[in-house]
């Protein structure tokens, strides 16, 4: 069995979207399960989905709440009440494709040496794609394809939060998502959990791989996409390596501080390439992603 687990917040516009592609699988079902955690939501979030359930009571669907702020404890509760022996996560404004758990479960019975795989993240703009948007700024909204074939992932690249599957025991093997490193909690970010998780499952021999087959579509609001909002989700990024480096030790620190100058230094070059090449609308928004993302990693919180 699969159980695919998604941690929700306040995202009462797309839950029930996010859940609806689950339902509407390829393959029986019998074969997998369905938890929904509300993290404290304050919208109708919970009403939808238990409204959802009792109308469709063919599938697995559970619902559980969870009180601990982020969605490192929400994902954590899921995995706890899970049945399966593989845990899916995607999040509540993702939209899995029909062949979704079909695609996983064929990846898993082809790869049983895998402890770990991810999948493409496409972004689903509302209305449209930004003209200032760029692929280097896209990884703010969970933009990822990194293959266009089966690969094993490069010691430093990893799957992304909202298209990730591990087998149970790997999960549990290094206790599930680190929760100081718990995502959002409130409008403060505390990201880079799955870099986290990911890491720390290599670090016991785990294979992770890539499956450009098994996909998801990823809502992307672009009025939400104000220069708060990016620059919550750049400083969140930092954060997160500020959290995890400082584990590592000292040294591990300053190396990082260094590797985010030199990255905002490629930015500045990156920009005025943008500009000389005549679109100067993604200039400063590549500068300002590696800007945020070194305030976060440097700055006290």
């Amino acid at each position: 069995m699969i159980s695919v687990i998604i941690s929700s917040y306040n995202r009462a516009d797309y839950i029930i979207n996010a859940i609806d592609s689950l339902y509407n699988q390829s393959i029986s079902r019998s074969e997998y399960e369905v938890i929904v955690v509300d993290n404290n939501s304050t919208d109708n979030t919970e009403s939808l989905c238990r409204e959802y359930i009792a109308t469709h009571t063919d599938a697995n669907i559970v619902f559980l709440k969870e009180t601990s702020q982020g969605s490192s404890f929400s994902r954590n509760a899921g995995a706890k009440a899970a049945k399966g022996e593989l845990l899916t996560f995607i999040d509540d404004d993702a939209v899995a494709f029909p062949d979704f758990l079909e695609k996983i479960l064929a990846f898993f019975a082809a790869h049983p040496e895998a402890g770990g795989m991810g999948g493409p993240i496409i972004p689903q703009y509302i209305p449209a794609e930004p003209d200032w948007m760029s692929y280097y700024v896209s990884s703010l909204v969970a933009n990822f394809d990194y293959s266009d074939r089966v690969t094993e992932f490069s010691a430093t690249r990893y799957p992304f939060e909202p298209n990730m599957t591990v087998t149970r025991k790997a999960f549990f093997d290094i206790n599930g998502f680190d929760t100081s490193l718990p995502g959002v909690v409130g409008k403060l970010r505390i990201g880079g959990e799955g870099k986290d998780f990911f890491f720390r499952m290599k670090a016991l021999g785990y294979r992770i791989f890539y499956d450009p087959a098994v996909k998801v579509h990823h809502v992307v609001e672009v009025k939400k996409l104000t220069p708060e909002y990016l620059y919550r989700v750049a400083s969140g990024q930092g954060r997160g390596e500020r959290v995890r480096v400082k584990k590592l030790g000292a040294m591990a620190y300053y190396k990082k501080v260094v590797e985010f100058i030199v990255k905002l230094g490629a930015a500045v070059v990156l920009g005025i390439w943008y500009a000389l090449k005549g679109t100067p609308k993604k200039s400063w928004p590549v500068i300002r992603f590696r800007r945020d993302a070194l305030k976060g990693l440097v700055q006290k919180f």
